[in-house]
């Protein structure tokens, strides 16, 4: 039996505490170490999930047991912790965004590069087998001439997830609001289905939370295909709907809810349509509660890296292709700032 893959973890919030339940549940890797500034935290989070605390991430990233780094900081601060990673020969998954600017997206991608490890992304949505059937179709032509291709994720967030947070609707930590941190799910399954939009014409308010950033974004979308889309985001939106995903052509239309199809019908019918909108597993859903989600898809995607650090292989999702949904952001904030349309880049 080979031995298996150790993961260290820098963070130790809500969503780090989730991938120390993955790892767990993942055969073939072991969580060995985990970092936080703080190392009241830090021990707190190691007695819990049975690791070794560190508050010094030298020491940490010196260790040759640990061979790849899950980042669970706060958004704005992926960078930081992944380039040490990578510096320090450590193969390194990343929570989303990968970073809140391109730019530092592709200091990150040319630090991979050059240290010659693994840098991938967490986009767990992509996994649910109802989105990879939706992804076959979209591949195989079955919709036709695309026509509109449209997401939305029309969340809630109490005021207190804001307010009792430091960094969640900042600028500096969060890169944004509704759109870069919960709407970006949406944004990296549409431009995975459809492709990415090559402008975008956008309004970014703020209307219910007090917070620096938006909680509420509606974006048109024009594809190189000559289709158009809209993209829709808030956390003022209360109860809370399931994201949703559109794909319409002259062939055929699907409506993917969160990990269900709800709606699959196309001009030409196969056998196994029927099968489309029967329950599949669920990875959960964030629209009301951001700590709804369960580990299926973060399982998936740990175990992907594990077994690309073990074979030499390609991750599923490489920081080039992360780097997507941000240049889709960016494009959309700054088109709002603007009031005209943007080019993405």
């Amino acid at each position: 039996m080979s031995s298996p893959v150790g993961f260290a973890i820098i963070g130790t919030g809500t969503i780090a505490q989730l991938h120390a339940r993955a790892l767990a549940a993942t055969p073939g890797t072991v969580l060995r170490a985990v970092h936080s500034r703080s190392l009241e935290r830090a021990r707190a989070f190691a007695a819990e999930f049975a690791c070794e605390a560190h508050d010094d991430l030298a020491a940490l990233l010196a260790r040759p047991d640990i061979a790849a780094v899950l980042i669970a900081t706060p958004s704005g601060a992926h960078g930081e912790a992944t380039l040490a990673a990578l510096r320090a020969g450590k193969h390194v998954l990343c929570e989303k965004p990968l970073e809140i600017t391109t730019a530092r997206i592709d200091a990150m991608i040319a630090a991979a590069d050059t240290a010659q490890r693994h840098l991938a992304a967490i986009f767990q949505n992509r996994f649910s087998p109802a989105a990879q059937r939706l992804k076959r179709a979209v591949e195989t032509g079955r919709f036709g001439r695309l026509a509109l291709c449209s997401a939305y994720v029309k969340w809630w967030r109490d005021p207190s997830y804001y307010s009792t947070s430091n960094w969640k609707g900042t600028a500096a930590l969060d890169g944004g609001g509704a759109l870069m941190n919960q709407g970006i799910h949406a944004v990296d399954l549409l431009q995975w289905l459809a492709g990415a939009p090559h402008t975008v014409s956008a309004l970014v308010r703020t209307r219910s939370h007090a917070i620096e950033a938006e909680d509420t974004v509606a974006a048109h979308l024009e594809f190189p295909s000559g289709a158009a889309g809209v993209i829709e985001a808030s956390t003022a939106c209360y109860p809370g709907t399931p994201l949703r995903i559109e794909i319409s052509g002259d062939r055929g239309t699907a409506i993917l809810e969160t990990d269900r199809l709800v709606k699959w019908e196309f001009a030409e019918k196969l056998p196994d349509d029927a099968e489309a909108l029967a329950p599949t597993i669920s990875l959960g859903s964030g629209a009301s509660d951001p700590k709804a989600i369960n580990l299926a898809g973060h399982k998936i995607l740990i175990a992907d890296l594990a077994r690309a650090i073990t074979t030499g292989t390609a991750p599923a999702i490489s920081a080039r292709e992360a780097r997507a949904s941000v240049a889709i952001i960016q494009a959309i904030y700054e088109s709002s700032r603007q009031r005209r349309p943007v080019a993405v880049g």
